[in-house]
């Protein structure tokens, strides 16, 4: 029930769009039907508090052996500083890239080699970035146990990233059950769904478009 919980909440304040008829454009080029924005979540108080205490109770769940929370820069930062302040747990967070000044760097945050981490994330789409975090804390020694994330698109490129590089994901909202809420919610009508799949069975196939 929290993943639907979640969508609800997502599809209200409009940190996700589905417009078949008028998709967006990726910096990529690929011309999607869907747009996450969960950066919107901050400033909704609700959904923020739903969501920042589904992210504890998840960390609670799946990582109850968890020590330290780290954030993915930029946007996973404030979900990991709100969730680590829930479970009076600390947190840090990882940069995209080292700091190319003062002590240059890239984790920010005290971490303990062996500390067990749990990486928080707002969004996975083909997993790059966050597998790029979870790389670095494991250079730096940490025991990465998994991430938590709020959307997931659930694409197959993401999937087998992840796997292949051994990165656990629990997410509290997915893109199934979104397209699934939304058109339960009346926020697109049920024909949507067709073009929304195929989509995202293959991004890079413009087929979509005319389903």
């Amino acid at each position: 029930m929290r993943e639907k919980e979640i969508a609800k909440g997502l599809l209200s304040i409009k940190a996700v769009f589905l417009r078949p008829d008028e998709p967006f454009t990726w910096a990529s080029g690929i011309k999607s039907p869907i747009y996450c924005d969960n950066r919107l979540i901050l400033t909704s108080p609700e959904v923020r508090n739903l969501v920042e205490h589904s992210i504890a109770d998840a960390v609670k769940e799946y990582y109850p052996e968890a020590e330290v929370l780290m954030g993915t820069s930029t946007a996973g930062i404030a979900h990991a500083a709100i969730a680590g302040h829930l479970l009076g747990m600390p947190m840090g967070y990882v940069r995209g890239s080292a700091k190319d000044h003062g002590r240059n760097n890239r984790i920010e945050g005290r971490l303990e080699k062996g500390s067990k981490v749990v990486v928080i994330e707002d969004l996975i789409s083909t997993g790059g970035s966050c597998i790029e975090v979870v790389e670095a804390l494991r250079e730096a020694g940490a025991e990465v146990l998994g991430v938590i994330s709020i959307f997931t698109y659930g694409m197959k490129k993401g999937l087998e990233r992840l796997a292949a590089a051994e990165v656990e994901n629990h997410s509290l909202c997915n893109f199934d059950v979104l397209v699934d809420t939304a058109i339960e919610e009346g926020y697109i009508p049920a024909d949507s769904a067709v073009p929304l799949r195929r989509f995202m069975a293959n991004p890079a196939d413009p087929s979509w478009q005319n389903s």
